[in-house]
């Protein structure tokens, strides 16, 4: 066995409010999605998507003596922090909103929640290329990180100059090398869009273009409240400045990791988390993360969900919770593919705010039944004897019949030796044969 060094627990900069503070500053960016997650949760139907439904907008604004651009920016906001559960029509408090008066660490996250979405608040520039949009999105960290270690006002030429260089980083980790003035040769087939508008772009347009989505990126940080700006410079709020440094710090944190996972491949990172309990498993997560575009490791951690090792697919949704708000639009893309379809269900249950132990009613019969078979190929593959017998206690399933009917009816892969592991580890002999049978019947496609 061996043990890891304990750190101790860092202390914030000087001059950071206590958490007590920090919350109520919190709660007062979120007062207004407060308020209308409170009327939506005591209102039948009122809106099923962004924004609210025309007459739920209408009757919100009366209710709340808001104006209409106000109770739609409120929802927005209710959502992403995790104040509301859509179910259908109905919105219903999330477990976040009923603690909101009582628990500091429960607003604190909300915030966060809603701070990672920053980008999602204030919609981007029109005209502007997605995939420009993204590449500021990715290179705001950097442009967090200055603000926080300045301790201060920083003017906006800085931050554009930091900007700039950090896009050329991705051009350059794309492999996108420059030809002449405002030409550059991409990875990307020819002739594309972004190919026609690389080639004709000159360096002025492409400075323009990075002081737009600088703007919009200040704006939408100082929106949730993240940041302040002033005449020419921009300064991060006590709130901010706490975020950017708790993010900083899990990753000093995590990059310490000494099992060494940071340069593995994705499938060898959660081999190698896969018998460390949750909190060091999510530092070795966050510390494989920090060293990747977030797009490129949630194309491979979905990759690796796509195999056939059960245990690696579980694991690379649980990497994929701590990725958070930036996966979404990918895992919400896998509710299509069978295989992949719970996992996704369930991360977007607990992503859009419900509570992890409730989730599992966003899965259908089948859905659940599906589960219950992958995690025991998962058990079956990697665990032990003893929690395989276990797992049976997990199924929807009152009786172990109607359990065997269902599996039987369901259609995984692994059904077979699923059935088979559990017959050959339960010490009940009955119980057994009764297994065995079914996974014959399987086998010989008997009823």
């Amino acid at each position: 066995m061996t043990t890891r060094r304990t750190r101790p627990a860092p202390r914030p900069p000087e001059g950071t409010p206590p958490r007590a503070e920090l919350a109520r500053q919190a709660r007062a960016v979120l007062a207004d999605a407060v308020r209308i997650a409170h009327w939506a949760a005591g209102t039948p139907g009122p809106g099923t998507a962004t924004p609210l439904a025309a007459h739920a907008l209408e009757r919100a604004a009366t209710a709340l003596e808001l104006s209409p651009a106000q109770v739609r920016a409120g929802w927005d906001r209710a959502r992403l922090a995790g104040l509301v559960e859509l179910h259908g029509d109905t919105a219903r408090p999330g477990w976040r909103l009923r603690a909101w008066d009582r628990d500091d660490s429960a607003v604190l996250r909300g915030w966060v929640a809603l701070f990672d979405a920053w980008s999602l608040v204030h919609a981007a520039p029109e005209g502007v290329e997605a995939g420009a949009v993204a590449e500021a999105i990715e290179a705001v960290p950097q442009v967090l990180s200055l603000l926080q270690l300045s301790a201060g006002p920083v003017t906006v030429p800085a931050l554009l100059d930091l900007l700039g260089q950090r896009v050329a980083e991705l051009h350059e980790e794309r492999c996108e090398v420059p030809l002449g003035p405002g030409r550059t040769a991409s990875a990307a087939p020819a002739g594309t869009d972004a190919d026609r508008a690389a080639a004709t772009a000159g360096p002025d347009r492409s400075a323009d273009l990075n002081a737009l989505l600088l703007d919009w990126a200040l704006e939408g940080l100082a929106a949730v409240g993240a940041l302040t700006l002033g005449r020419g410079h921009a300064t991060l709020t006590p709130l901010g400045n706490w975020a950017v440094w708790v993010k900083l710090e899990q990753i000093c944190v995590a990059a310490q990791s000494p099992a060494g996972n940071i340069e593995q491949s994705a499938a060898d990172m959660l081999l190698g988390c896969a018998r460390l309990t949750p909190g060091p498993a999510r530092d070795e997560y966050r510390a494989w993360l920090a060293a990747r575009t977030i797009r490129s490791a949630v194309a491979e951690l979905l990759a690796v969900a796509r195999g056939e090792d059960a245990l690696l697919r579980g694991l690379a949704f649980e990497a994929l919770r701590v990725v958070g708000a930036p996966a979404e639009p990918e895992v919400r893309a896998v509710l299509a593919e069978p295989s992949l379809r719970p996992y996704a269900l369930l991360w977007l249950a607990e992503y859009e705010g419900n509570d992890p132990d409730d989730a599992q009613d966003v899965l259908s019969r089948e859905e659940s039944t599906w589960l219950w078979v992958d995690t025991a190929a998962a058990v079956a593959d990697h665990g032990e004897t003893g929690l395989l017998v276990r797992h049976l206690d997990s199924a929807v399933q009152g009786t172990v019949p109607a359990l065997l009917d269902e599996v039987r009816a369901v259609g995984h892969p692994r059904t077979v030796q699923v059935l088979v592991a559990l017959a050959a580890a339960h010490p009940d002999p009955a119980l057994a044969k009764a297994v065995r049978r079914a996974a014959f019947q399987v086998h010989t496609g008997g009823a």
